[in-house]
């Protein structure tokens, strides 16, 4: 074979590989195999700079819904609350949420009022908590602080994150604070949703007048860092 058709052939051969159905085969007889390793192991694994976990004590969670009772002249807020979650979220090294290891999760069927009748409604009937046992959030977002984290001081904080309840899911966004001290980061924050966007009806019993169509979920949060 001449010298310069042998000199094209080389050129164009891995092209015609791509175009014959072996890419893969191609770039790797391009590519030096110490790069093709890092490469691949770069996309397979996230470098985790922080890991925070709830506290066993010292975190609640507890929705907020406007109400009016019959025989009551004014409206007042029902609030349930519990404190059975549990949970963590972890941050890579450009602070980012790595949502794949990042989850809070709540016992839908401890909420807890000041009525037992209302407590059995929501269980029961409103949250169905045995057929939907948990309350899930997965972080994907916060914005308002970065690393290296402060070690004191209280700023405002904003957190984006998939909100599942009943079955449904959907992204919320939580306003509140933390305060850093330490280890610790310790706070709350609030979203809010309809009965509707998480596809459940609005209660209807004898002993209500009306219900607020709002539904506002909050967290009291108290994060241990793990490392």
């Amino acid at each position: 074979m001449p010298k310069i058709v042998r000199l094209a052939f080389i050129a164009v051969a891995p092209v015609l590989a791509c175009s014959h159905g072996e890419p893969q085969r191609a770039y790797a007889a391009s590519v030096p195999p110490a790069k093709v390793a890092a490469a691949q192991g770069a996309n397979s694994t996230t470098a985790v700079a922080i890991r925070f976990v709830l506290s066993p004590t010292g975190s609640a969670a507890r929705y907020r819904v406007r109400e009016r009772l019959v025989g009551h002249d004014m409206p007042n807020d029902a609030v349930g609350e519990t404190k059975t979650l549990a949970g963590a979220i972890e941050f890579d090294t450009k602070g980012k949420v790595i949502q794949q290891s990042s989850k809070f999760v709540l016992d839908a069927g401890t909420f807890v009022s000041d009525k037992d009748r209302r407590d059995g409604f929501v269980r029961g009937r409103l949250l169905e908590a045995d057929e939907y046992p948990s309350i899930v959030l997965v972080p994907t977002d916060v914005r308002g602080v970065s690393l290296p984290l402060p070690t004191s001081g209280t700023l405002p904080i904003e957190m984006t994150g998939n909100l599942t309840v009943h079955g449904v899911t959907r992204p919320t966004i939580w306003k509140g604070s933390a305060k850093f001290q330490g280890g610790k980061v310790t706070g709350s924050a609030a979203t809010a949703f309809t009965f509707n966007d998480i596809q459940m009806e609005q209660p209807r019993v004898p002993v209500l007048l009306s219900v607020a169509d709002t539904i506002r979920l909050e967290i009291d949060f108290d994060l241990i860092r793990q490392r």
